[in-house]
């Protein structure tokens, strides 16, 4: 299972239905449609009957207690240096150029190790946590530049409405309101793509030409766009709950939960950022 995000790969755990195969195998690996752990070494045998010799019980897969803590633990990391950098770096007139360019270091620093988690077949914890640590920073300069020139209830606003797309994507997924096939996941990495490509666009523009850019990110196109985050947001979150019932339907390795903690702190990232955004634009325009 790789990382669950809106820019990097994923890979699932398919189902015989097709209903959960949403993801293709990696290179040498099983064909869609079968347990991908299915030919490791501690992965029960096929052919095994109920009611004859079993498989003895495996202590080293992965359960939703593994994903819950290990999520906790990033986000936690997150929480923890972005409330550092809120105190630590200033974002007065005297200091707010600086604290910015920490803070845009910090973001391309975590893009990185995010980038080299994503592209590893087996988590390591070193990198989620540097990544989470980076991210931290990143999210405390810029939510405290909201809250001091925007609006000082923006910051918490932000976190509540993350929330509440966390549990309302969470109940539509248990409640099979949401279902995640090939074609939903098809959709969702093409508007995702769409997205970012614009986005990069946008950034160029303000860049190259100043102001922002092509306005996809301030005024009336800006609350479009951000709104159009947040649901791509939540769409992804729908992603990385099936795969973490995936994982552990199919007795994926303890260590996958790193994996699944990871794409849950990315994909909230995500979703805070957008709403912060979004916040930001309407009670800026008050």
């Amino acid at each position: 299972m790789r990382s669950s995000n809106p820019v990097f790969s994923r890979r699932g755990f398919s189902r015989d239905n097709g209903h959960a195969g949403f993801t293709a195998a990696p290179a040498g690996g099983p064909a869609v449609g079968t347990n991908p752990y299915a030919t490791n070494p501690y992965a029960p045998q096929q052919g095994t009957q109920l009611g004859g010799p079993q498989a003895p019980a495996r202590a080293d897969v992965m359960t939703i207690d593994d994903v819950v803590a290990r999520t906790a633990m990033t986000l936690g990391t997150v929480v923890l240096t972005a409330v550092l950098s809120w105190v630590l770096l200033p974002v007065d007139d005297a200091n707010l150029g600086k604290s910015y360019g920490i803070a845009i270091g910090a973001a391309l620093v975590a893009f990185v190790f995010a980038m080299i988690q994503s592209f590893k077949r087996t988590p390591v914890p070193a990198l989620i946590f540097a990544y989470a640590a980076f991210e931290g920073v990143f999210l405390g300069v810029i939510s405290n530049a909201v809250s001091t020139y925007i609006s000082p209830g923006v910051v918490i606003q932000a976190v509540l409405g993350t929330m509440a797309v966390f549990a309302g994507v969470l109940i539509a997924y248990k409640m099979r309101w949401i279902r995640v096939t090939r074609r939903f996941y098809g959709f969702v990495m093409a508007a995702a793509m769409g997205f970012l490509i614009l986005m990069a666009v946008n950034a160029l523009f303000a860049l190259f030409g100043g102001g922002d850019g092509l306005g996809f990110r301030s005024g009336g196109l800006g609350i479009l766009f951000g709104v159009v985050g947040i649901i791509l947001g939540a769409c992804f979150l729908a992603l990385d709950f099936k795969q973490v019932e995936d994982g552990v339907a199919y007795g994926a390795p303890r260590e996958e939960s790193w994996l699944a903690a990871f794409g849950l702190t990315v994909t909230l990232v995500w979703i805070y950022t957008e709403m912060l955004r979004v916040l930001s634009i309407l009670q800026g325009n008050d």
